[in-house]
């Protein structure tokens, strides 16, 4: 049978070596390589094509978003799970959305670590409690937009495509300081800045 490739990845000497000398004493297990940030992550990946990713993701050079990004880009197979001290919003739902496997916490035991590689290959993702429990509740809200009305959508909508308020005005019918009204009343709504981020929103709530 042959054994579970996985590399290492923590900017931490002392943490790699944990984890190696544990993951070395795991027949079906096999370290295969280390490194210290996400650069030495992608090379790694592409020269070793290991079963399995441990991956930090506060590193100099290349973060561990970014290094499970390109990663997974290139080989889907790979499985990245991502061993963290951090459990914030800014971290944990980037990687997710990078392609990140599993999210486990560094306060894990080493052999639930192990536990989470060999559930990885099988195709089942591990989530630690906490971080399962933040992306619950943030599944279950509503998307911001939804707070407006019939009138600020259609113009948020016409936003997104870039229109200025006398196009906007002309369209819907409406008069200027009416529009401009509505325009004030969306980025308050949608805790945006400018027409800018208003564009970006657009494009990625409503898709064609």
């Amino acid at each position: 049978m042959n054994k579970i490739k996985v590399l290492i990845i923590d900017d931490h000497e002392m943490v790699r070596m944990g984890l190696k000398m544990y993951l070395d004493c795991e027949e079906e297990i096999e370290v295969v390589g280390e490194g210290a940030n996400g650069e030495e992550a992608i090379k790694l990946a592409q020269q070793l094509e290991p079963d399995v990713i441990l991956m930090d993701l506060m590193m100099e050079k290349v973060n561990g978003i970014e290094a499970t990004r390109q990663i997974t880009k290139i080989n889907k197979d790979i499985k990245v799970i991502v061993l963290t001290s951090f459990m914030d919003d800014e971290m944990v739902f980037p990687v997710i959305e990078a392609g990140a496997f599993s999210y486990v916490l560094k306060t894990t035991s080493a052999s639930e670590i192990a536990e989470t590689i060999y559930k990885a290959v099988k195709g089942e993702p591990t989530i630690e409690g906490k971080v399962a429990s933040m992306m619950f509740h943030r599944m279950k809200e509503k998307p911001k937009h939804e707070s407006l009305t019939k009138r600020e959508r259609e113009v948020l909508l016409l936003l997104g495509e870039g229109k200025s308020n006398k196009e906007i005005g002309d369209e819907l019918h409406i008069g200027i300081k009416t529009v401009k009204t509505h325009v004030s009343n969306i980025l308050s709504k949608l805790e945006l800045a400018d027409r800018t981020q208003v564009a970006i929103y657009v494009s990625k709530h409503f898709k064609k």
